[in-house]
């Protein structure tokens, strides 16, 4: 996935070369990339590690507020600096500027990683199965809409004019090939930057919402790398909707009758010999193992998949988006889907996250999960399809704070995040919560002000 500008075929003028820059990423709480924009004949500094940012820029909130009185990360302590140290596999050019990004893990000046740091937390998961000889493959699938950008701008969603028909929300547009033909300029700029990205995207699809498509990256043998694909590919759309007068949302819910957008992702192990270990025919009850490790887990990391107030308007019975902490074989409607069972391909699938999310956060909840059930070997519940008269499973959180409390409390999730980023992530996370919910929205007027 690396491209050095050496490599770089793009012919360049000399003023060109004067102004490219390297975008020096690092990610947030929330997923979101802030960094420094950097002149590219300074790369020797980055790959060096010469550039700074403050250690609070990864405890922000998602109105970008370090919330010192809150956290103790900031000007308290006098705001210390943090090394951005770079993938050098993540190096590659930016299709819409002239210049490169690079993604970074954020250091203490100590030289060790942050607490705080979402590829450093991903990192340190990842490299607990390799104790157990074990490598976690991962892909990610995303759903997002194309918005209208004016109306965007005046925060009121709308899909592009061509396909609002008369001025309005369009029918479901599931799998339409007309509604992929009507976008076709944007869909073309996506896949081409995608390409310039090394980025591997397959599939591209159009989805239930009216403006709402579907990508399915590849699978890797690397799930930090699956992630860096996952937060790459969002904001390379992001781009290409810009070049075109489009914008675009990776928003849980943007439209209140029309579908969510999840992130699924799809797990499987193999060990030191390549082998699926998932594999049922090996006899070893591995995939067993970590369904009920995923499931064990699943309310605890539900702040995790569900992190923001709009997240928790996507589980709605008959939408596609679960409701219930369950799991089925082939079953689109279960939080936990096992598409194969046997072979090369024996994977789970886990369908609660949104779009929304941070994909290394959701990777790592849910790699812990499945680690948690391969070394503690333990039970799933029936599947869905199992009619066995099983007491009924429990509902997912449809509340924000209900959820944070219980994450907030777990152990399970103080084992993969760590104690401090833990209990740092659920503080944040209920000062925003609490701050939404003072709010009186227009609804409350709309509904209750001539009423009550």
């Amino acid at each position: 996935m690396s491209q050095t500008p050496c490599s770089n075929s793009t012919e360049h003028t000399h003023d060109n070369k004067a102004t490219e820059r390297i975008d020096v990423l690092c990610i947030d709480m929330n997923g979101i990339p802030r960094g420094k924009w950097v002149p590219a004949a300074q790369l020797d500094k980055v790959l060096a590690g010469q550039v700074r940012l403050p250690l609070s820029t990864q405890s922000l909130d998602i109105w970008g507020d370090d919330n010192d009185a809150l956290t103790g990360l900031s000007q308290s302590i006098g705001d210390p600096d943090g090394v951005c140290r770079a993938d050098e596999r993540t190096l590659m050019p930016l299709p819409w500027a002239s210049g490169y990004q690079v993604l970074t893990t954020l250091n203490d000046l100590h030289g060790m990683p942050s607490f705080m740091d979402p590829r450093a937390i991903l990192a340190a998961i990842i490299e607990r199965f390799h104790r157990h000889g074990w490598t976690p493959v991962l892909a990610i699938e995303l759903e997002f809409y194309l918005l209208d950008a004016d109306e965007r701008h005046r925060l009121k969603p709308m899909p592009p004019a061509s396909l609002c028909p008369g001025g309005r929300l369009g029918g479901q547009q599931l799998y339409a090939l007309d509604t992929m033909d009507a976008m076709t300029p944007v869909l073309d700029t996506i896949r081409t930057f995608a390409d310039a990205q090394q980025i591997p995207a397959d599939t591209l699809i159009a989805e239930f919402g009216p403006g709402q498509f579907e990508v399915n990256l590849w699978h890797r043998a690397d799930a930090l790398a699956a992630a860096d694909d996952a937060l790459c590919f969002k904001r390379l759309v992001a781009q290409a909707a810009k070049h075109h007068g489009l914008a675009s949302t990776f928003m849980a819910k943007p439209y209140s009758d029309q579908a969510g957008s999840g992130m699924h992702l799809h797990v499987s192990v193999i060990d030191a010999e390549g082998n699926n270990i998932f594999d049922q025919d090996n006899g070893a009850g591995h995939l067993e193992a970590a369904i009920g490790g995923v499931m064990h887990s699943l309310l605890d990391a539900q702040a995790i998949f569900a992190p923001h107030a709009n997240s928790y308007r996507r589980f709605q019975p008959d939408s596609f988006a679960p409701i219930e902490c369950n799991w089925g074989r082939d079953h689109r409607g279960a939080a936990v889907r096992v598409p194969e069972w046997r072979g090369a391909g024996a994977r789970l699938e886990h369908r609660v996250a949104g779009a929304d999310a941070n994909p290394y956060l959701v990777a790592a909840a849910l790699l812990g999960g499945v680690l948690h059930g391969l070394e503690q070997r333990i039970a799933p519940p029936p599947p869905i399809e199992d009619d066995t008269g099983s007491p009924h499973v429990e509902w997912l959180n449809h509340d924000w704070l209900a959820a944070l409390e219980r994450f907030a409390a777990s152990p399970a999730m103080a084992d993969t995040f760590g104690l401090a980023y833990r209990d740092l992530y659920a503080r944040v996370k209920r000062h925003e919560a609490r701050s939404l919910l003072a709010r009186v929205t227009d609804i409350d007027h709309q509904t209750y002000l001539t009423r009550l």
